[in-house]
């Protein structure tokens, strides 16, 4: 009985014992749980979380119910925190003292200062997101202390100095990012040690020296990009050792030697991005062993030899620039086996023979450059053979013979360069056909004669007529004062007559425009378009000049009484003002206000309405503030006159636009001649210090965005289905007017998308898009490729916006209209966005109309039907390869198919 006794009382004391220990439920955390609460609160309090703590959460103790947080299996520490895209600043230290952390992406923040060396003591850590902040200095050694971490983003920062030789101890690296920031220094060796390294980006930095000899050879290297450095030395073989490697760019550095015959080793590299450099030597004939090499870029380097006939067998190339080396010999006639080639850039270089009939036969081809050769010939007549051709640039060769009348087939040509050859001939009337060119005619330096067709003036978006250094005759046509865009004009040094026909392109161009035309008279020359008949008698000239006196005496009256006039009005005013400038200077001393030192408004009748002042000074405000995309920060501006302005002031990102003001005005005011419903046109800028401001008209109704997700907290329109399906219409029709310009805009999103009083969408940031201009290269812009939860998974790897990207853009945005969901929400589980999302609806057992909104699909069943119709469009447009999914126009048709359906 004393056994027994003492047996129950030892099993009562070991359940007793075990109880310290094991929690009764998840609501019980362990003293490092208490510990993390008191730092979460702590945390929320420096960034001003409010939807954390007791404020925000119902159970604020439980801290693994709060947002953006991620416990322990068993609840009882933090292991995850995702603040990305909260616009949050702050002391984040406190970070540090979460030990079991596993995962932080502060990401897309305003976060400044020093990165915090204490991060170095998180040893749990395996993932570590800083970027696109304003963090400076040095990148702490202590992070070297981060033996698990799997991989390190800290692009798009102030960081500087070079990168620290104890990361070298990161052995389990597999994603290394580092890209646009200050750094400087060679890339260490011990980079090429990382055995399990996939991704290492550090572009747009000021890193010199050579890459190292290694990298490569040892790890799992698949995306390579350094462009916009400082590097120097020989492409290292030991980068295609493993033949893993995918994305190579390695443009903008001092890069010398040849490519190496061992690239050939990679067999799915689809992206070689070398140019601008000074590499010499022959492409090697292993380049043919790339079957999946999509675009090849070695402009602007000294490569020289025959252009390799093995680029034929690359079967899937789209973009081949070879342009600015020193290549000679022909275009090899396989070329036009090469179905899928859009871009064929060979400018600059010795090139010479015939245009290969056999290139021009290819249906896909969108733009070719033989620019700046010695190409001879003629023009051949099958030159329109292909029907999405939108770039013909033949300048600078020795062209002959006329201008063949099939170019008028070319009826998607957006430029069209023949100057500097030696064509002859007339201009072939049929060019008038071509209504979508608008960047360029240049037929200018060559010896065409004739009279200037009046089908020119059919031309309504052309910005820039070149037609000098000719033999042209006759008369201007009237008729040409249909070319309503025109900008540029040159007409200079042709055989001309008769008078300059009154059109404002025409009277706002320099003379030097019309010089050298012996018969043509009129502004902007100073001949005088008079009596040219050359038979008056002497009585007349007498006449003739008595009426000259008499006119040029009142003349002169009329002149002497208007200065005197002027000179007392311009006295008033400016008595006046110096009685106010005493008081202007000392508000403006008292406001520190900046000073404006460039702007323009492009519409004329808007000039006096719009204050630069104002405008600027709302743009300091927070208050003013409407929203804050990837490029730019928007602004309410109400000016003195009355009338309410968006301003969109450019982040720092884009300051290398302000280095080039004459392009942007330029690109500016033909911006804001685009003509479509659905697109943001500018209606001016302001310039001062190093911020550039762009002029919009304000829209009442906010973003799409706004529209979609905040109208059930304060409806301002009921956003029914036929409503949204109207707007998602206009969003891809005005989409598909921009890549029919050949425009790719850099970032689609809802938020970047805004409604007019008829909540009719219009797409804005699209003078972003043309400044930064991506079909050149991979300059700043290929580090930007549009808003979190938008952005097209190639562009993880390939850093180029595309037309596929916007469309798969697009197709989110189709998707939140259909669902009412946000892009990228935590209910959607870790790592999937709302494409993800919808795709894995069939695996969670849900058909298509449990993904709808239901406050929708449920009205009636001619909406749900119609619902459906879009999720499917919406489904092609978010393929995850980009060639299956369809271009935008197709995407217009399909959407317009679903309304005329009813």
């Amino acid at each position: 009985m004393l056994n027994l006794c003492f047996l129950l009382v030892f099993i009562l004391g070991f359940v007793l014992w075990s109880q310290e220990f094991v929690p009764v439920n998840s609501q019980l955390i362990d003293e490092d749980g208490e510990n993390d609460l008191v730092t979460l609160s702590a945390i929320g309090k420096e960034l001003g979380l409010i939807d954390w703590g007791e404020n925000g959460v119902k159970n604020s103790s439980n801290y693994c119910l709060w947002p953006h947080i991620t416990c322990s299996a068993n609840h009882s520490y933090v292991e995850k925190i995702v603040l990305s895209h909260l616009n949050l600043q702050g002391n984040i230290s406190l970070i540090s003292k979460l030990k079991s952390l596993k995962w932080v992406d502060l990401s897309f923040n305003t976060f400044h200062g020093s990165i915090p060396q204490a991060f170095g003591n998180l040893h749990d850590l395996e993932f570590l997101d800083l970027s696109y902040n304003k963090f400076d200095g040095l990148i702490p050694s202590e992070l070297g202390d981060l033996r698990k971490l799997r991989s390190l983003n800290l692009s798009n920062n102030l960081l500087m100095g070079s990168i620290p030789n104890e990361l070298e101890g990161l052995v389990k690296l597999q994603d290394l990012q580092l890209y646009t920031n200050r750094l400087n220094g060679s890339i260490p060796v011990w980079v090429g040690n990382l055995t399990k390294l996939r991704v290492f980006t550090a572009y747009e930095n000021e890193l010199s020296g050579k890459i190292p000899e290694g990298l490569g050879s040892v790890s799992e290297l698949v995306l390579l990009n350094l462009h916009s450095n400082y590097l120097e030395g020989m492409i290292p073989e030991s980068l295609f050792a493993n033949g893993k490697l995918e994305f190579l760019v390695l443009t903008q550095n001092k890069l010398s030697g040849s490519l190496p015959d061992l690239v050939g080793n990679c067999r799915g590299l689809s992206s070689i991005r070398i140019g601008n450099n000074e590499l010499i030597g022959n492409i090697p004939k292993e380049i043919g062993n790339l079957s999946s090499l999509t675009y090849f870029e070695a402009d602007n380097n000294k490569l020289s030899g025959e252009i390799v006939l093995e680029f034929a067998q690359c079967t899937n190339l789209s973009l081949l620039n070879l342009a600015s080396n020193g290549f000679s010999g022909i275009i090899p006639p396989v070329f036009g086996e090469m179905i899928n080639l859009q871009e064929l850039i060979v400018s600059g270089n010795s090139l010479f023979g015939e245009i290969p009939v056999s290139v021009l036969m290819n249906k896909n081809l969108n733009k070719i450059d033989l620019s700046n050769n010695r190409f001879n010939g003629s023009i051949p007549h099958s030159v329109c053979n292909s029907s999405r051709l939108q770039y013909l640039i033949l300048g600078q060769n020795s062209l002959s013979g006329e201008i063949p009348h099939e170019i008028g087939n070319c009826v998607k040509l957006l430029e069209l360069q023949l100057g500097s050859n030696y064509l002859t001939g007339t201009i072939p009337p049929e060019i008038g056909r071509i209504k979508n060119l608008q960047i360029a005619l240049n037929l200018s330096f060559n010896h065409l004669h004739g009279p200037l067709p009046p089908d020119l003036g059919k031309l309504d978006k052309l910005v820039s007529l070149d037609l000098s250094h000719n033999q042209l005759t006759g008369n201007i046509p009237l008729a040409l004062r249909g070319m309503l865009s025109l900008i540029d004009v040159n007409f200079a040094n042709n055989r001309l007559t008769g008078p300059i026909p009154t059109f404002t392109p025409f009277q706002k161009s320099p003379n030097s425009s019309f010089w050298k035309n012996e018969g043509l008279c009129g502004y902007p020359l100073n001949s005088f378009c008079g009596n040219i008949n050359g038979s008056e008698t002497f009585h007349h000239k007498v006449s003739y000049r008595i009426v000259l006196a008499v006119i040029g005496s009142g003349l002169l009256v009329f002149i002497s009484v208007t200065i005197v006039v002027v000179l007392f009005m311009m006295r008033e005013k400016q008595e006046k003002k110096a009685k106010t400038v005493g008081k202007e200077e000392e508000e403006i001393e008292d406001n520190n206000k900046p000073l404006v030192i460039l702007g323009s408004v492009f519409v004329e009748n808007l000039k006096q309405a719009i204050d630069f002042d104002a405008v600027v000074k709302a743009t300091l405000k927070d208050s003013n503030k409407i929203s804050s995309g990837t490029f730019s920060t928007i602004y309410k501006a109400e000016m003195p006159s009355g009338l309410t302005l968006s301003v969109k002031r450019l982040k720092s990102v884009d300051k290398t636009i302000i280095n080039q003001q004459t392009k942007m005005i330029r690109e500016l005011e033909r911006l804001s001649n685009l003509c479509h419903d659905n697109l943001i046109r500018p209606i001016g800028f302001a310039i001062y210090e190093d911020v550039a401001l762009l002029l919009h008209e304000f829209l009442p109704n906010g973003s799409l965005a706004q529209f979609i997700h905040e109208s059930s907290k304060e409806p301002v329109y009921k956003p029914d289905w036929p409503v949204r399906l109207s707007i998602a219409v206009g969003v891809a029709e005005g989409l598909a007017f921009l890549h029919h310009l050949a425009i790719i805009h850099l970032d689609i999103s809802s938020g970047n998308i805004f409604l007019d009083s008829n909540f009719k969408p219009m797409v804005g940031e699209v003078e972003i898009s043309k400044l930064l201009d991506p079909s050149r290269g991979t300059a700043s812009i290929s580090a930007v490729a549009g808003s979190f939860g938008y952005i097209a998974p190639e562009y993880a790897y390939t850093m180029q916006v595309t037309a596929p990207g916007n469309v798969y853009s697009f197709g989110v945005i189709l998707l939140e209209l259909l669902t009412t969901r946000v892009p990228v929400d935590e209910e959607f589980g870790e790592g999937v966005d709302l494409v993800k999302w919808v795709q894995g609806a069939p695996m969670r057992g849900e058909t298509p109309e449990q993904i709808l909104d239901a406050k929708l699909s449920t009205v009636s069943f001619g909406w749900r039907k119609e619902m459906l119709a879009a999720l499917k469009v919406a489904l092609l447009c978010t393929d995850t390869t980009p060639a299956k999914r369809p271009k935008m126009k197709k995407v217009v048709e399909m959407l317009q198919e679903i309304i005329d359906s009813k």
